[in-house]
C-alpha cells in the first residue's frame, strides 16, 4: 500500500489561517502590522522567486513586507549599513537576508549583523543557543516546518527513533534539537557516516537534508516510516527531493512530496516567526 502525502501545502493553509487572525489581533492591539524586512542582493533566479513568495505571504496573511533589492555589485559595507538602519528601526519586526549571497560577501559576517530579536530565520548565535538549551527562541523556518509535518500525521515523536541524513546550521542541526525536545531518539548523519543505509533502515522518522537528487532509496527506509524530504535539486527544469519518491513511496507509511512538501511550512514558519518577534519586541519595549 503507497505511501500517505504529507501536503504541505494544505497544512501551510491551516496555519496560515492562525497567523491571519494572530495578525488582526496584533493590528488591533498595537494599531500597525508586523513587518518583515527582506533584503536580496544581485539577481539570482531562484533567490528572486522565493523572495517573491515570501513578500505574496505577507500581503496574504496580514503582514506588511519591505523589500530591498541590491546590486550584484554591493558591498558588504554597504549591506551591513542596510543592517544597521534595519536594526534601528522600531517599525521593522523581522529582517531576512535571502542566501546566499555573491561570493565577494562574508555571509557569517552578515547574518551576525542582525539584531537577534528581528532575527526570523533563527540562524544567529543566540537563536541558536537557546534553540541548544531548549528555551523558547526564533528556531530556524524548515525546521519547525519538518516537525509540524511529523505531528500531522499524528505520530507521538516521543520516544521514537529519528535519523537525520544531512548537518547543516540551516537544517541538520537545528531540526535535530528540534526532534531531542519532543523527545526523540536522534542520530545524525553525514558525508563520513559508515553503514548509512544501515542506519537509515532503523528510523521511524527519516529526514533527508543533503542536496543529493534520489539519494534516499528503498533499501534504506525501514516499513512504515515517516518521511520528510527537505532536498530541493534542480535537474533538466525540474525539482527533485534527496529522496527517491517513486521508490520510497511504496515502503514508508507517510512521505513528503518535493515540490509542495517542506518548501510551503518554511515559508509559513517565516510569517508565525515574524509575527513572534513583533509581540516579543512589543512587550519588551
Amino acid at each position: 500500500m503507497p505511501a500517505k502525502l504529507i501536503d504541505g501545502k494544505i497544512i501551510s493553509i491551516e496555519l496560515k489561517k492562525i497567523i491571519v487572525k494572530e495578525a488582526q489581533e496584533f493590528y488591533k492591539t498595537y494599531s500597525r502590522k508586523p513587518s518583515l524586512a527582506v533584503v536580496l542582493v544581485g539577481k539570482d533566479p531562484a533567490s528572486a522567486v522565493y523572495v517573491k513568495n515570501k513578500v505574496l505571504a505577507c500581503s496574504e496573511t496580514g503582514l506588511l513586507s519591505r523589500s530591498y533589492h541590491l546590486d550584484k555589485d554591493t558591498s558588504q559595507k554597504e549591506l551591513l549599513e542596510l543592517i544597521r538602519t534595519l536594526n534601528a528601526d522600531s517599525t521593522v519586526d523581522g529582517i531576512l537576508v535571502q542566501l546566499p549571497l555573491p561570493k565577494s560577501i562574508d555571509e557569517k559576517a552578515v547574518l551576525a549583523a542582525i539584531d537577534p530579536s528581528k532575527d526570523v530565520d533563527g540562524f544567529s548565535a543566540y537563536q541558536t543557543g537557546k534553540l541548544m538549551q531548549g528555551e523558547d527562541c526564533l528556531a530556524p523556518c524548515t525546521p519547525t516546518g519538518c516537525i509540524h509535518l511529523i505531528k500531522s500525521t499524528g505520530l507521538d515523536i516521543s520516544g521514537k527513533h529519528a535519523v537525520v541524513v544531512g548537518r547543516s546550521n540551516i537544517v541538520g542541526k537545528p531540526v535535530a534539537m528540534l526532534l531531542l525536545k519532543e523527545n526523540a531518539t536522534v542520530t545524525i548523519c553525514h558525508s563520513k557516516t559508515k553503514g548509512l543505509g544501515t542506519v537509515c533502515k532503523k528510523a521511524d522518522i527519516l529526514i533527508a537534508a543533503v542536496g543529493v537528487k534520489g539519494m534516499i532509496k528503498a533499501d534504506m527506509v525501514k516499513k512504515g516510516a515517516i518521511i520528510i524530504d527537505v532536498g530541493i535539486n534542480r535537474f533538466d527544469g525540474k525539482l527533485f527531493g534527496d529522496v527517491d519518491f517513486e521508490q520510497c513511496i511504496n515502503k514508508a507509511g507517510h512521505i513528503t512530496p518535493v515540490p509542495g512538501g517542506v518548501g510551503p511550512m518554511t515559508i509559513a514558519y517565516l510569517l508565525s516567526n515574524t509575527l513572534k518577534a513583533a509581540k516579543m519586541r512589543m512587550i519588551t519595549k
